[in-house]
Order: structure tokens, then sequence, then C-alpha cells
């Protein structure tokens, strides 16, 4: 496929709706980060925006296996994650399952939402709490575990400290979550290319390269400038 790129423009505008708990998240942020290069489309057009899907969650950690089956049913712990499991190997994700830990991702969220701001953006952030989540275990409600996550995605530990301790980007947060709810996004992860299109959940690779093409067929904005 020709890329795009030569096509690009810059008022284009990727917002990610999504959450570092979701392992559907995960698996499709992988997807669409390939989708993107395929296409020609530079990631730094991309905006992650906060979802919660567990909003009640805490900072203390608690059985995630025991709160999935309290809400879904004795065995569905086992049957949601054994395909999830699968899928990521094919991704590169190593999804351990065993380790996750229900955690509120309130803190977490401010940290991606400050990371917008920093010079390495806030793909590096999102990958590294997505994998100290789900294939390392971490608590990443805790703020010395998120310092530190940052510090190794290359930001400055801190600035993300200080920030965390003053409250910093709650507001932030806040609106991204209601612009979800105005959206009438009520699952993740979701895609809103230009507030205009809206793809739903972690589509395969090929899938999004085929809608990120339509959508960049159709756009005026996208033609050369």
């Amino acid at each position: 496929m020709t890329p795009i790129a030569t096509r690009f423009h810059s008022e284009m505008r990727i917002d990610i709706y999504s959450d570092v708990i979701c392992p559907w998240c995960y698996l499709g942020d992988r997807r669409f980060a390939e989708a993107l290069q395929r296409v020609g489309i530079d990631a730094g057009v991309v905006r992650y925006r906060a979802f919660q899907l567990d909003p009640t969650a805490t900072r203390e950690p608690s059985d995630l296996r025991r709160a999935l089956e309290a809400k879904y049913g004795p065995g569905s712990f086992d049957s949601m994650t054994h395909r999830l499991t699968a899928l990521g190997e094919d991704a590169g994700i190593d999804y351990r399952f065993d380790l996750a830990l229900r955690v509120s991702t309130a803190d977490a969220h401010r940290v991606i939402a400050w990371a917008a701001t920093q010079p390495p953006g806030q793909r590096p952030i999102v990958e590294r709490l997505f994998h100290a989540y789900f294939t390392d275990g971490s608590n990443i409600a805790d703020h010395d575990v998120l310092t530190s996550l940052a510090a190794q995605a290359g930001y400055d530990d801190e600035a993300v400290a200080s920030m965390l301790s003053s409250g910093g980007f709650t507001a932030e947060v806040a609106a991204d979550l209601a612009s979800a709810r105005e959206s009438g996004i009520s699952g993740v992860p979701a895609f809103v290319i230009n507030d205009q299109f809206l793809i739903s959940g972690a589509q395969d690779t090929e899938t999004f390269v085929r809608l990120l093409s339509r959508i960049l067929e159709r756009e005026p904005g996208t033609a050369p400038a």
C-alpha cells in the first residue's frame, strides 16, 4: 500500500478513549499503532483520553478474579481471560491475569493527561502502564509505582511526583470522562477521528488499516497542502 502520509494534514486529530486496566484497550492500542504506521499517519496526532471501566475501585488493591466473578458469574474470569491470553501472544503481549489487581485508574489517567504536556508525549507512559499492569502485576494506583514507571518511560520523576501529590490534572481527567459520556461512548477502546468518525473495539490490524484509509479518502483535510 502506498503510504498516505503525503496526504496527511496537521489538522487531523485522533482521540483514543481507553483504560489501562482494559485488556482489549491494550490489544487495540498495539494493533492501532501498527495500522497507523502502515497507513502512514504520524502517531503524534493521537491523544489518549481517560475512561474508567471500574470507577468504584480504590487505590487499595483487591482480588481481580473475585471482582469479575461477582459481576459476571462463576467461571467468567477464566473464560474471559483465556481468549485474550492467546490474542495477546499474537500481538506480543504477555497477559498475566493471575497477577493483575483490581485498583483505581484515576491517578494513572492523571499521569497520562500530564504526559500530553511533556516532550515524550503520552504513548511511552501508556505503553509502560499497560505492561506494568498486565504483565508485571503492578499496583498502578500507588503514587510511588506511578512515579517509578514514569521515570522508566523517560519522564522527570520529581515532576510526576509533584503533580500527583498536588492533585494536578484531576480536572482534565474529569473532562475526558464527561466527554465520553456526552459522546455516547460506553465501551472502550474507542477511536475518534476528527470528532467525526468512530471506530469501536480492538479491531484486527487489517480492519484498522482499511477503515483509516477510507477516512483519509473522505476527509478533505487530508488533501495535499
